[in-house]
């Protein structure tokens, strides 16, 4: 019986298809495995989960508003322009004192008064001790008069009481002395912390009342970072925590968390962050308000297993990887989770130490005979 013409084109198609197939070589009749394909690996390694992420942050003044006059009066010169620097205790403005300096002469002259008065009570109070012990000493001889006693232990009474009246006269009067010389001082109004003036509110000639601000003052070098921090990121923002920032000249700088403000913005759910910043010494021109760029962590510190990006395969059904064992290969469905630069966190499918290929996975399949390439 003849061969026929379709079996004999379907032997001629199958054995192409096996001489196309990866990994076998058809010669003759006889077929034998491919020798084993170099790959590169990396192992499944556990690490730390410090992903960092940038938030833009804003320096913030820690001292920063008006100065005000602390009594009234008309302004009567300023020490200081809009720009200048000052140290706290430098004079800024001072107000007309003529007014004051007269209450002052008067308190003194109260208080001269009352010192004066006090020092004729107490004469008067010693001499009516004076005239009761001579009475006193009367009492066993028939001369002594009980009434008379008693009149003069009333005039001693009388006279102590007088004297605790002008002691707390002069108390009063050297309180009116120092309320005066406390507003002779308040007359000039001084820098209450270091900074630069940014404003000012009012000018030479104003009348001024008790808490009208005179000028606007900015302490800036005495400076903070303030963030908004997305929820969800705060884990790793302990207080205490160290996180750099950049300026905007690039410069890189360290700031430690020094408060997480328990209020949160229902819009953007964030939460303030106060940082206290390290400039090591170098400072550029620092402004309050200005943009700085901090890195914080993603989220709470943790041990992670990772795989290398270059292992991962996507394909419809999920995420897969090919595995090492001995000297084949085993395919791998895999779970991810968030990406560590060159690495991705890795959540189910594969324990650590584990090689996986990522050189040459492209042309795997489940089975396939390999050899490490040492470059691994």
């Amino acid at each position: 019986m003849g061969t026929k013409p379709g079996f004999l084109r379907t032997i001629a198609v199958a054995a192409c298809l096996l001489t196309l197939m990866p990994g076998i070589v058809v010669v003759g009749k006889a077929a034998y495995a491919q020798d084993p394909m170099f790959v590169r690996v990396d192992p499944v390694r556990s690490e730390p989960l410090s992903q960092m992420i940038p938030i833009i942050g804003r320096l913030v003044a820690r001292q920063a508003g008006e100065v005000a006059a602390r009594i009234g009066g008309p302004v009567s010169s300023f020490a200081v322009e809009v720009g200048d620097r000052v140290t706290r205790g430098d004079v800024i403005a001072a107000l007309n004192s003529d007014v004051l300096v007269a209450r002052r002469e008067l308190a003194v002259s109260n208080l001269e008064i009352a010192k004066a008065q006090l020092g004729t009570n107490r004469a008067e109070m010693a001499l009516a001790q004076q005239e009761l012990d001579r009475v006193e000493r009367l009492r066993k001889s028939a001369a002594f008069s009980q009434a008379r006693y008693d009149d003069k232990l009333q005039a001693v009474t009388i006279a102590q009481r007088r004297v605790r009246q002008t002691e707390a006269q002069v108390s009063r009067a050297m309180a009116e002395l120092r309320l005066s010389e406390i507003d002779l001082e308040y007359a000039k109004v001084v820098a209450p912390y270091d900074g630069v003036v940014t404003r000012r509110l009012t000018e030479t000639g104003a009348y001024v009342q008790v808490g009208d601000p005179l000028v606007y003052m900015i302490a800036d070098l005495n400076l903070e970072i303030e963030a908004d921090v997305p929820f969800e990121r705060l884990g790793g923002l302990e207080e205490g925590t160290l996180v750099s920032f950049t300026l905007d000249d690039d410069t890189r700088h360290e700031a430690v968390v020094r408060a997480v403000l328990p209020s949160e913005n229902p819009l953007t759910r964030t939460r303030i962050v106060r940082l206290t910043p390290r400039f090591n010494g170098v400072r550029s021109r620092l402004a309050n308000a200005q943009s700085v760029t901090v890195s914080v962590p993603a989220g709470a510190r943790r041990e992670v297993l990772t795989v290398h990006k270059d292992a991962i395969i996507r394909q419809q059904g999920g995420t897969i990887v090919y595995v090492v064992e001995g000297d084949s290969v085993a395919l791998r469905q895999i779970a991810i989770g968030e990406g560590l630069g060159e690495r991705v966190e890795v959540i189910s499918g594969l324990e650590d130490g584990e090689l996986v290929v990522t050189r040459g996975n492209e042309r795997l399949w489940p089975g396939a005979s390999v050899q490490i390439d040492e470059a691994s």
